[in-house]
């Protein structure tokens, strides 16, 4: 009780102190110092109390057994919490292993313990008398612990390998975006697939039994998993056909944006405003989606105006056209043209039809500043956009009378 009691005090004390001193110069050496010592403190100092009380029950009983064996124990402890620390932060292999962190040092101190006590062979014979048996195959609790650790292992490995390569081909200057996306989730998926595989091998699980679940799991994706394997599936339809690649400028119903991120189950788009949409992959393979920047960037945009029937529609036409031209991201080639549509309920139909080369920046400032222009210009030619208008016609005897009020 002791140590425990010194150890909590001693591992708060420190951890306050090293808080207090994390700002300033060196901020990231010092938090990698400070979330090191956190994992070992406790157990050093439950170590040195044991040490200070194995020299005192020594003199008294001349023996002291107990406090022997927790000093190994201890510093096992300490070694383990730290060495699996340094590993995370090397090869960062994701927040699962973040999150698991403590639970994953438990536990091989508790392999490790039991081979200093002498333990583990007796533990490991126990582990193998429960199981059953499927068929032919016996599957032990040992076998089972055994697929458990193989596995987490080899997908940490594998998602550090495939973080590598994303790495790489992020810093490549000879791929596309879309290829880099493609490469890196087809070695992911590959790897973890290869992951798994080796893991079942490992355990002695003949892969020919596969077949069996394999059957399973397509009635499986028949009901419940069909979306999740839909948007999975239609992830790498868009990677590889590469009809959406990232930094697109898409419109799916009334969405507008950037395509910032293709994921494995949905695509991220971002607006103007600054939010982010998920998209499911399904949706943009179902869905009519317009991509301005597909194959050619330049978009031509269509401004609709309407002018009385008292004024020059060609006079009109030549304003519309001057407007597009004092538009800084209005195309020479195509040039602006203006075109009469039609002849309205309420006033002559005009159209403005303007070609830009960069719709990733966005269609709403150009339609913005030309219609501007056209409003001032108007005004000063004395050109009035008309007011919706009615034909009011009075039946035979009928008369209108004022209302007060």
């Amino acid at each position: 009780m002791l140590a425990v009691a010194t150890a909590f005090w001693t591992q708060k004390n420190i951890t306050n102190y090293l808080q207090l001193v994390a700002d300033g110069n060196y901020q990231s050496l010092r938090r990698f110092t400070r979330h090191s010592l956190k994992r070992i403190i406790f157990p050093l100092s439950m170590m040195f109390v044991v040490l200070v009380g194995r020299v005192i029950v020594e003199r008294i009983f001349t023996s002291a057994i107990l406090l022997n064996v927790a000093v190994p124990l201890l510093f096992s402890l300490a070694l383990i919490r730290l060495m699996v620390y340094l590993l995370r932060r090397a090869f960062k292999p994701g927040p699962l292993v973040k999150a698991w962190e403590h639970l994953i040092s438990t536990s091989i101190w508790i392999i490790v313990a039991l081979h200093l006590l002498g333990w583990l062979p007796e533990v490991v014979r126990a582990m193998d008398v429960v199981g059953v048996s499927v068929g032919d195959v016996r599957i032990s609790l040992r076998t089972v612990v055994k697929l458990f650790v193989v596995v987490g292992a080899l997908l940490a490995l594998a998602a550090w390998i495939s973080r590598m390569i994303e790495n790489t081909l992020r810093h490549s200057r000879h791929l596309t975006a879309a290829a880099k996306v493609g490469i890196g989730k087809s070695s992911k998926f590959a790897l973890y697939i290869l992951a798994v595989l080796i893991a079942l091998n490992s355990v002695g699980i003949d892969l020919t039994a596969l077949a069996v679940f394999g059957g399973a799991l397509g009635v499986g994706l028949g009901f419940g998993l069909q979306r999740i394997a839909s948007n999975f599936i239609s992830g790498f339809i868009l990677i590889f056909d590469r009809s959406i690649r990232p930094g697109d400028v898409i419109s799916i119903n009334d969405k507008f944006g950037w395509v910032q991120e293709l994921r494995a189950r949905y695509v991220v788009v971002r607006d103007r405003d600054g939010v982010e949409t998920l998209v499911p992959n399904e949706n943009l393979i179902t869905t009519e989606v317009i991509n301005w920047s597909y194959s050619d960037h330049q978009v031509r945009l269509k401004l609709p105006v309407q002018i009385s029937y008292k004024d020059d529609p060609e006079q009109a036409m030549k304003i519309l056209v001057n407007a597009a031209k004092a538009c800084k991201r209005a195309l020479d080639d195509p040039a602006p043209v203006a075109r009469l549509m039609e002849f309205g309920d309420n006033g002559i139909e005009l159209e403005l039809r303007v070609w830009i080369m960069d719709p990733n920046n966005g269609v709403g400032s150009v339609r913005s500043d030309i219609n501007l222009v056209i409003w001032r210009e108007f005004k000063k030619a004395g050109i009035t956009i008309p007011y919706p208008q009615r034909d009011i016609r009075l039946v035979d005897g009928a008369s209108l009378e004022a209302v007060d009020g």
